[in-house]
């Protein structure tokens, strides 16, 4: 097996960037925060069968953390990250020091557009701008050819997927499943904040989603009576608020209509851990 190769400056990264590139070869970027779990893993597994080398990135990324979130606790695990892509055969890891991608007098974002002004973008309005910018610039800096991304941030894929084709940045999306647990909770790094009780109640939030695709697929006219229940039943299992639980279009994120492709999406709150989840209705 190769050596991982890890680079954590530009220069750096671009003659690795040109190493992969060597008699044309296709790469695809795969960028996380850290904290790897199997979800992470099948994306690079993705991006294995997409491309000849695979970059993943590993950035907390500050410019999404409103002051109140939990930017200074997010799961830092740098070294089991490495062996963990190591082991899976992912050819380089760019993990850059915050002022490698925001150096001194950076002061130019990305704005994203309607798709960013719902759901997460109402509950966290400076998130969709950080995520945006720094996605911007890891392809830029990268610039591959390819780019996976989990549907389980379902909202986070369509602002880039946007953002690509209004800005002609030539990077193919990737969308990949959402890897689950056997009891159905979506893999997520904030779920190491979760205490015993509160994991043995989180997969609630994927029942929720299941009962309103259930309405939509067999009686669409019951959907808010169907979505008030989910939520009384969220809020009687232990999560104590819900910041929205939803069917929406699903590429423009705007409220369902009869005939619209549908994605449920939700986002509630279990102890201090904020949950999120989607699901489409096949």
């Amino acid at each position: 097996m190769a050596s991982l190769s890890i680079v954590r400056t530009r220069a750096d990264l671009r003659a690795l960037v040109s190493t992969l590139r060597q008699d044309g070869k296709k790469i695809a970027l795969v960028p996380t925060m850290g904290a790897l779990h199997a979800g992470h893993l099948a994306l690079i597994e993705q991006a294995k069968a997409a491309a000849d080398g695979v970059i993943a990135s590993i950035f907390v990324n500050p410019t999404q953390f409103a002051p109140h979130e939990d930017l200074a606790r997010y799961p830092r695990q740098e070294a089991a990250d490495i062996a963990q892509l190591q082991a899976i055969g992912c050819d380089g890891l760019y993990a850059p020091p915050v002022q490698e991608l925001y150096p001194e007098g950076f002061q130019t974002r990305v704005v994203p557009g309607a798709v960013a002004a719902r759901l997460e973008g109402a509950f966290r309005p400076h998130f969709f701008g950080g995520v945006a910018t720094v996605v911007a610039k890891l392809f830029l800096q990268v610039d591959p050819d390819v780019a996976v991304f989990g549907e389980k941030d379902w909202q986070q894929l369509q602002v880039i997927s946007t953002m690509v084709r209004d800005l002609d940045l030539g990077v193919e999306i990737l969308p990949a499943p959402t890897h689950r647990e056997a009891d159905g909770l979506a893999l997520s790094s904030r779920n190491a904040y979760l205490s015993e009780a509160e994991r043995a109640i989180a997969p609630t939030l994927k029942q929720a989603l299941d009962q309103v695709a259930g309405a939509l697929k067999r009686a669409p006219e019951t959907l808010a009576t169907v979505i008030d229940q989910a939520k009384a039943e969220l809020i009687a299992s232990g999560f104590h608020s819900i910041d929205y639980l939803e069917a929406c279009h699903s590429q423009t994120l705007e409220p369902w209509q009869p005939g619209d492709p549908a994605r449920i999406l939700a986002a509630a709150w279990l102890g201090k851990t904020r949950l999120i989840d989607n699901r489409g209705l096949d």
